[in-house]
């Protein structure tokens, strides 16, 4: 499914996307010569026959994992390799934070379902959830700058992922930190009401199922009741959509990296689009294809681990 998937996308990306507007309006214009002459060597002229840059992009890369240049000669392994690990640094620390708070949400609020604190947890989500992350992410960047003046001291950066010539893991930790706590809190609060609100209704559903209302007979308290039998059993669901979504927090946080300066996969994704790079679009769809993969194994072992049925079988 991986490979038809992205030989599937090499000739969908070829048929919107054109190589050749990336020269065009220049000043000196070049000539048509002069841009085939640019493109060939990079397999992106379309004066070559389709099969045959597909057959010479297939080649390069099953033979030596070359996935090619940009129409502007900049790799696209490159790219990859640095722009993967700059997202991973924001986006599973931020998957993370919000699958965690938002299941405590779900079993705080759940079990004490219509008393204020449901009330106010069901409120805060439903609010947050509904705040673009346009909005949240300059909101949190204003609260910031206005910290920062505040105290006089820069606490946080507003804008990319690292500062230059730190040195020192202490040094380099707390550089990280101060770049990385302002987009996660943007990812977090617009992304955890989603994991709350499903896993309240959840647990709401198997708090009133028959095996746990035995075991409330059996002399569990409902707190017990709900810790080692309806718990388990919700969060199954809840497991399956967080290792799913793994394609999307890589590649899907293209506003937050945007506003935040992160030079990540997201980032990466628009760029290679505008800027009609065929080679590049073709590698993050293999790159999201192979995460759907990996979601796809996280969610069986999710499942088996939460579901004795499964592991019994």
């Amino acid at each position: 499914m991986i490979v038809v998937a992205t030989n599937l996308t090499y000739f969908l990306a070829w048929n919107f996307l054109d190589p050749r507007s990336n020269y065009v309006g220049r000043r000196p214009p070049l000539t048509e010569e002069q841009i085939v002459n640019t493109l060939k060597p990079r397999n992106l002229s379309d004066t070559v026959p389709l099969i045959e840059r597909w057959w010479t992009w297939l080649t390069n890369i099953v033979l030596h994992w070359d996935w090619g240049v940009s129409p502007t000669g900049g790799s696209v392994n490159e790219q990859i390799a640095y722009r993967m690990w700059v997202s991973a640094e924001l986006v599973l620390g931020a998957t993370i934070l919000t699958t965690v708070l938002g299941i405590a949400l779900g079993v705080y609020t759940a079990s004490r379902q219509y008393k204020l604190a449901d009330r106010i947890g069901q409120a805060t989500s439903i609010i947050t959830m509904n705040i673009p992350i346009v909005v949240a992410a300059f909101g949190i960047v204003l609260l910031a700058i206005g910290l920062n003046n505040a105290t006089g001291v820069r606490i946080f950066f507003v804008t990319g992922n690292a500062s230059r010539d730190v040195e020192g893991f202490f040094p380099v930790l707390i550089d990280v930190l101060q770049h990385l706590t302002l987009p996660t809190i943007a990812l977090v609060l617009i992304g955890y009401a989603g994991i709350h609100f499903l896993q309240r209704s959840l647990l709401l559903d198997n708090i009133s199922a028959d095996y746990v209302r035995t075991a409330r007979a059996k002399g569990l308290t409902k707190q017990e009741a709900i810790r080692k039998h309806a718990l388990r059993t919700s969060l199954i669901p809840v497991a399956t959509q967080v290792a799913f979504t793994i394609p999307a927090v890589f590649t899907g946080a293209v506003l937050t990296e945007t506003i935040f300066a992160w030079n990540g996969m997201g980032k990466y994704f628009i760029e290679t689009i505008t800027k009609n790079d065929i080679h590049g679009t073709v590698a993050i769809a293999a790159f999201g294809a192979v995460l759907t993969a990996i979601g796809a194994v996280l969610a069986d072992i999710a499942v088996v681990v939460l579901d004795p049925r499964v592991r019994v079988s």
